[in-house]
């Protein structure tokens, strides 16, 4: 088809990312909530909920000086122990690395294993979804690989394995460990990937696609994790302390997260209620300075959900302790919530678990609900004059119904999730 000169549009270099003042996106209808019948979480604080229930309550951070790689930075990271001795089983030797290592460990806490292995058994092996987030997989084995080139400049014959050096690792080896058959799916959207995997879930599930899916996010320390958020000065000397007035950048983490979503029953104890995804695309490494992703995630995981902000009695905040994306999230709860809300950030125990950090943080919310504690922010000692009243240092004994986890990647990439009691959706 020949375009007319005439008809031809010059854009301002800028404009792609300006939509007109008058324009709304659709607002998205209300969904049925997804029952929640199995989660957990291995981080820096142990393997399994249990580990971290601990740490939450104590408000204690673990948080260590960086052992990590034969060049360690000067800072300190949340590291998982014992990875380095625990290779996988035989069965899945050709998938050992790292990364694997610890979606194996994660798969084999507080149950989780056997209950995805009776929903396959349940439902059918095709009827099981497998969505994960990942920003780095297995990258770490792919390091090693360039480490040890032959003479020719080629791997090592055993670092010759395509199913490693891939970002879709960590799907297809979780996918195989369980003997599933049905969609198998990476999300990679940097720090909101394991929390976007709820929407693809949800919408699968809606639509008949499948019955059930696993859901989760795996990502562990490597150099190019370490050394590349160095090189644009994010990472602190210091353990990281979220939205505190002296806060001196991130600390690095890894960690390993499952949850298992499938169609609402009546006697749910968990739910998903809603998800809302935003793309603004300010900056590479920089949020909108009005957090505009950020809102437009919020608001359509309330429609989702069929409530309003006051509905909502707690949240996990992003909270990576750099200066703008703290200063970023602090206004707009401030903005959006009342000052009876407990908002509270928790990297500062398990460090940015980085494409593990959704799971994490979902798993972090409903130890919340489940037990009745609002969470504290770890490290933090005197809160930025600029954050609201909303944000808090302390852990609460408090039963409530509603709980908001937000996640923010690199690209302006947004994610909001609602979790909730099924007493109090």
């Amino acid at each position: 088809m020949e375009v007319s000169r005439s008809r031809a549009i010059r854009l301002h270099p800028y404009s792609y990312n300006r939509a007109p003042h008058h324009a709304h996106p659709p607002v998205p209808t209300r969904i049925d909530p997804l029952r929640i019948s199995a989660y957990t979480a291995t981080t820096a604080a142990g393997p399994g909920r249990q580990a971290l229930h601990e740490a939450l309550r104590a408000n204690r951070s673990a948080l260590r000086p960086n052992d990590f790689g034969p060049h360690a930075l000067d800072t300190w990271i949340g590291r998982v122990d014992g990875l380095e001795d625990a290779p996988l089983p035989e069965p899945w030797a050709p998938w050992d690395c790292r990364n694997n290592r610890l979606a194996w460990l994660g798969l084999q806490c507080d149950g989780f294993l056997s209950e995805a292995l009776h929903a396959r058994d349940r439902y059918g092996p095709e009827r099981v979804a497998v969505v994960l987030g990942t920003s780095t997989s297995s990258i770490g084995a792919t390091e090693e690989a360039y480490r040890s080139l032959d003479a020719d400049g080629r791997f090592a014959p055993a670092m010759r394995l395509p199913r490693l050096h891939t970002p879709h690792s960590l799907a297809m080896f979780v996918r195989e460990a369980l003997g599933l058959e049905g969609p198998c799916i990476t999300v990679s959207t940097a720090c909101s990937s394991s929390a976007k995997v709820f929407g693809d879930a949800e919408r699968m599930i809606r639509l008949g696609l499948v019955d059930a899916a696993i859901v989760g996010g795996v990502d562990t320390l490597c150099g190019s994790v370490l050394f590349g958020f160095n090189s644009l000065e994010l990472v602190s000397p210091e353990p990281c302390r979220p939205f505190d007035a002296h806060r001196r950048g991130i600390s690095l983490g890894e960690a390993a997260g499952y949850a298992l979503l499938e169609r609402s029953q009546a006697d749910d104890a968990l739910r998903l209620l809603g998800y809302g995804e935003a793309s603004d695309a300010h900056h590479m490494s920089t949020p909108h300075p009005q957090g505009v992703g950020a809102e437009l995630a919020l608001d359509d995981a309330l429609a989702r959900a069929g409530i309003d902000a006051g509905r909502v009695d707690t949240i996990n905040l992003h909270g990576t302790a750099s200066a703008k994306n703290d200063e970023v999230e602090a206004a707009l709860v401030a903005r959006r919530f009342g000052a009876g809300v407990h908002a509270s950030a928790t990297k500062g125990l398990t460090g940015h678990t980085l494409g593990a950090a959704g799971i994490v943080e979902a798993a972090i919310c409903l130890l919340g609900l489940e037990h009745g504690w609002c969470w504290g922010t770890p490290n933090t000692r005197s809160l930025d004059a600029a954050c609201g009243p909303q944000i808090r240092l302390e852990p609460q004994r408090h039963a409530h119904r509603v709980a908001l986890s937000h996640s923010f990647g690199f690209g302006g990439n947004n994610c909001a999730l609602l979790f909730g009691r099924a007493d109090g959706s």
